[in-house]
């Protein structure tokens, strides 16, 4: 269990998948995403095991939610600066969370 001050201490954040490419050297299947989170925060980068349900075509324009302030980690060939939120379907394939309707990137889940 958690209490609401270590829940508040994760910045969850609105942002637009700005471009997704192949990670080749991932044991599973996996985007390299570029996501604008406004002007405030500019644009990072992290992979996603997302493969499944998304082509990277279909991901350009995605508006998604996730945590910017984990920490870097390295992810094969690059540096994961955020995590996207998503939850296993039936199968265990990651379903993006994303708003129901489009709003201004960089803007703090509360």
């Amino acid at each position: 269990m958690t209490n609401i001050d270590t829940f508040m201490a994760l910045d969850m954040r609105t942002g637009t998948i700005q471009s997704a490419s192949p990670l080749p050297e991932a044991h599973v299947p996996a985007w390299v995403l570029d996501i604008d989170f406004g002007p405030e925060i500019g644009t990072l980068r992290t992979s996603a095991r997302i493969t499944d349900h998304y082509d990277a075509t279909d991901l350009i324009d995605r508006q998604v939610i996730a945590v910017i302030n984990l920490g870097e980690r390295q992810i094969g060939s690059i540096i994961s600066q955020c995590l996207v939120l998503g939850i296993p379907d039936a199968d265990g394939k990651v379903v993006l969370i994303q708003p129901d309707r489009r709003t201004a990137d960089g803007l703090r889940l509360s």
